[in-house]
């Protein structure tokens, strides 16, 4: 008999598993913010603008998207312990590559060989919730290990800047590096499928597979033509390109936004920055938990995601009024609005493997992850030209207040679009058939 929910494990090697997935989203965070921490003391060796800036995130979101669709198929064909390794190994090493060069076209290939081996920790990382955790609790588990992007942020403010007036700008780059590698001498040797675990007990198992039984991890493909045939992933898709860009303006602008706006070098801001991190860690970790507790009270699954998610879009809108506060409320009103966008990417996650067999998550995470990524690589580019525009004539701040106003309404209008694709969040069920006839 399957357990009920008054019956789960009171701690188990799923909540490992969790924590490895929390330690990689770390130190992937880790490695992004460097550059925009960065980019002050960088400017006096590239000579760059904004725009040009822009163009460097542009080259590495372009990167990161396509690999997104490409770590999905193989995380789906070979497996999250295959596909893992891969992708931390890839980064792992641009990271460090990147201390090697010193002009601006380098940085583009440094950022461009980053982003293409960035993509698999998402795909992977959902992929092992959906194996390792049942329906009741994936939003939570997914906050958790998506959380990790927040302490990636909050350590990166407070780690690169020392880093780099003892060591250089160089060391971050090694330190991000490092710390991948010595996080793959952990997964390899441990990682494996709940079925095939022997420290996992029969009860922890049942629990597991408490409402969807044991699916197949990888097998033949789902094509892509196919996937994009249904409603779910659209409802996936479009949400994901809308809102994406909002959290990579977080990171790559916001000590742009302190010095523009406010005056505040990141000698002076880091403290700013890695409050809001806190608040949004905080924050987003309570957001996963939401839609489970609802759920358990009773709502359908699809209300309880529904119900947190507009809960989140809500808390983004107090955005509109960051230009006009100072230091603290703006940070109060940025982390709050960070803590809703992170526990709203949690559930939105989490609504694909509620909706589609775990043997074609990956695929279908990669797919919207790339749609978040054309949009993100537009978005710095977009960014740049418009601070640049708005420095030149002696408003900094007009610029920034445009750019917030597109971040406080892309929760709402995303939802409204999730609600009208797919109003029951509705399982796929005939995927296998269509494969199978392709």
């Amino acid at each position: 008999m399957a357990p009920s929910d008054s019956s789960s494990p009171a701690s188990g090697i799923r909540w490992l598993v969790c924590a490895l997935l929390f330690f990689a989203t770390t130190i992937l965070y880790f490695d992004r913010q460097i550059l925009s921490l960065l980019k002050e003391p960088l400017g006096g060796l590239l000579h760059w603008n904004d725009t040009q800036y822009g163009l460097v995130n542009s080259a590495f979101q372009l990167a990161y998207g396509l690999s997104l669709l490409a770590f999905g198929w193989i995380i789906d064909r070979f497996g999250t312990k295959i596909g893992y390794s891969i992708t931390i190994a890839g980064w792992s090493l641009a990271a460090m590559a990147t201390s090697l060069v010193s002009t601006l076209g380098g940085f583009f290939v440094a950022r461009i060989a980053l982003g293409f081996s960035e993509g698999g920790n998402f795909p992977a990382a959902i992929k092992a919730v959906a194996l390792w955790f049942p329906k009741k609790e994936r939003a939570l588990a997914t906050s958790i290990f998506n959380s990790g992007a927040n302490v990636g942020a909050i350590a990166a403010p407070a780690i690169v800047p020392w880093l780099y007036f003892h060591f250089g700008w160089q060391a971050a780059f090694l330190v991000a590096g490092f710390a991948g590698l010595v996080w793959l001498a952990f997964w390899i040797p441990w990682y494996g499928v709940p079925a095939q675990k022997k420290e996992v007990s029969p009860q922890e198992l049942a629990w597991i597979e408490s409402d969807a039984g044991a699916e197949q991890e990888t097998g033949p493909n789902i094509p892509w033509a196919s996937l994009l045939g249904y409603r779910q992933t659209w409802a996936f898709i479009i949400p994901k390109f809308l809102t994406d860009p909002v959290w990579w303006f977080y990171l790559f602008w916001l000590p742009s936004f302190f010095k523009d706006s406010r005056g505040l070098d990141i000698k002076h801001s880091w403290t700013l920055l890695v409050t809001i991190y806190s608040i949004v860690t905080v924050i987003s970790i309570t957001g996963g938990w939401v839609s489970g507790y609802l759920a358990k009270k009773g709502l359908s699954m699809n209300l309880a995601r529904k119900l947190g998610m507009l809960l989140f879009a809500l808390c983004a809108l107090p955005m509109l009024a960051v230009t006009h506060v100072g230091n603290w409320g703006a940070v109060l009103l940025i982390g709050l609005a960070g803590g809703a966008h992170q526990a709203w990417s949690a559930t939105l996650f989490t609504t694909v493997s509620d909706t589609f067999p775990k043997r074609s998550v990956g695929s279908v995470i990669g797919i919207g992850g790339l749609a978040g990524s054309v949009f993100g690589a537009c978005f710095p580019y977009i960014t740049g030209m418009l601070t640049d525009h708005f420095k030149s004539i002696g408003q900094p701040t007009t610029g920034y207040g445009i750019l917030f106003g597109f971040c406080a309404a892309a929760y709402l209008v995303s939802l409204l679009i999730m609600q009208i694709l797919n109003p029951k969040l509705q399982p796929v069920i005939n995927l296998t058939s269509v494969s199978k006839n392709q």
